[in-house]
């Protein structure tokens, strides 16, 4: 008798414990889906968005720039200017030189060709030899400031290779320059 009174007992306060399902507490809808074993290339059903959900991404990435195109970036300049008959570095091209043999010594496998140019005055022999100190004093300023010498090559057009076409002081200033440009470009 004792156990059947606890029994009942046990019966009454297990009923006691359990609620009924409120509002909150039923279960997640369920979707209807059709099967598709069986039936080749059946296309799948794609879920539907929670709108509750957001789609996009957390956390963005990056979009990764090239430093050498940017043109925010002083790496994206490359014309060095030079004084007539003159290979000497003017001061206002300094840092970029230097940006650029940085960014040399921080790309080991990076290659760069400094192409040197001359204004139309002068003979051709002279042109091609003032090119050749020209792209080599910005090559020497770059192996000074980290640059590997070996990723630094340079070349003489002389006045083959004119930016401008023009027969006074603004054309030849601008024929009067050593280009750098990258291995791949």
């Amino acid at each position: 008798m004792k156990r059947l009174l606890l029994s009942v007992w046990m019966l009454g306060v297990l009923a006691a414990c359990g609620t009924a399902p409120t509002k909150e507490q039923e279960g997640a809808a369920v979707e209807d889906r059709k099967p598709t074993v069986g039936v080749p290339d059946a296309p799948k059903p794609k879920p539907k968005p929670d709108p509750g959900i957001a789609t996009k991404p957390l956390v963005e990435k990056p979009v990764a720039v090239n430093p050498l195109t940017d043109p925010k970036s002083i790496l994206s300049r490359r014309s060095v200017y030079f004084d007539y008959d003159s290979n000497l570095v003017k001061d206002e091209f300094k840092p970029m030189i230097t940006a650029h043999a940085k960014y040399l010594q921080q790309n080991r496998s990076a290659k760069m060709r400094v192409e040197g140019n001359a204004d139309e005055r002068g003979s051709r022999e002279y042109n091609l030899a003032l090119g050749q100190r020209r792209a080599d004093a910005v090559k020497q300023m770059m192996t000074l400031l980290g640059a590997a010498p070996d990723q630094v090559e340079t070349v003489s057009f002389g006045e083959e290779k004119p930016r401008a076409l023009g027969h006074d002081e603004a054309a030849w200033a601008e024929n009067r320059r050593a280009d750098m440009v990258y291995q791949g470009e």
